[in-house]
């Protein structure tokens, strides 16, 4: 590939996985050098530095665009009652697109919703609807994620086969978020936002077996 166009391409990497990148996936995927790799980094990390929204955080062997700390408490101002809102529909949605298309990325999701899903999925998995399946064989190794038994129970199906069509699923969601007051009073209070929401598991480093 061309090198004027390496800052570029990092760019864009970095903001469509929206989870960690190996830069040895990289450097061989593309087949550059890592000092090649490491030269673009110190670029774009003056492009991302001081007062810039953006940073560009270096763990381990990866890279992964992140929001400036500088500004945590303003972006929780205003991202908080949004996703109070907000959050029993994308969480619903969210489920339902793993139940049909899994193991799926969190990437995957969120091409069909046309929105970020990270907020939801940390939801589901902590409510233990989604678990992770293993790690898609692709740059980055993203995570697969999948439904639980607890799923099958919650919308009352045996197996996953038996999922009816995706318009009658949401119906069905509808009647339980509505009429379910003894497992959860609605799933909208059940999914609300917490007063501090711990980082999920799958972001702590957790080691993941790749589905074959």
């Amino acid at each position: 590939m061309n090198l004027d166009d390496l800052d570029y391409v990092l760019e864009a990497l970095m903001l469509v996985s929206g989870e960690g990148l190996r830069i040895s996936d990289i450097t061989e995927t593309l087949e550059l050098q890592r000092s090649e790799i490491e030269a673009s980094l110190k670029r774009l990390k003056r492009r991302y530095g001081g007062k810039s929204g953006i940073i560009i955080q270096t763990y381990g062997d990866k890279i992964q665009f992140a929001s400036n700390p500088k500004y945590a408490e303003a972006v929780e101002s205003v991202l908080k009652p949004v996703r109070e809102k907000e959050l029993s529909n994308a969480a619903l949605e969210t489920v339902a697109i793993i139940a049909y298309r899994q193991p799926v990325t969190r990437l995957e999701v969120e091409q069909v919703r046309g929105v970020n899903c990270d907020y939801a999925i940390q939801v589901l998995l902590k409510h233990d609807l989604i678990e992770v399946k293993g790690r898609k064989d692709a740059v980055g190794k993203p995570l697969l994620f999948g439904t639980t038994e607890k799923f099958l129970k919650r919308f009352r199906i045996e197996d996953i086969n038996q999922l009816p069509d995706y318009d009658r699923l949401l119906e069905s969601i509808t009647v339980i978020e509505e009429n379910s007051k003894i497992e959860a009073a609605s799933l909208y209070n059940e999914f609300e936002l917490p007063e501090q929401e711990a980082t999920p598991e799958f972001l702590e480093g957790e080691k993941v077996d790749k589905v074959e």
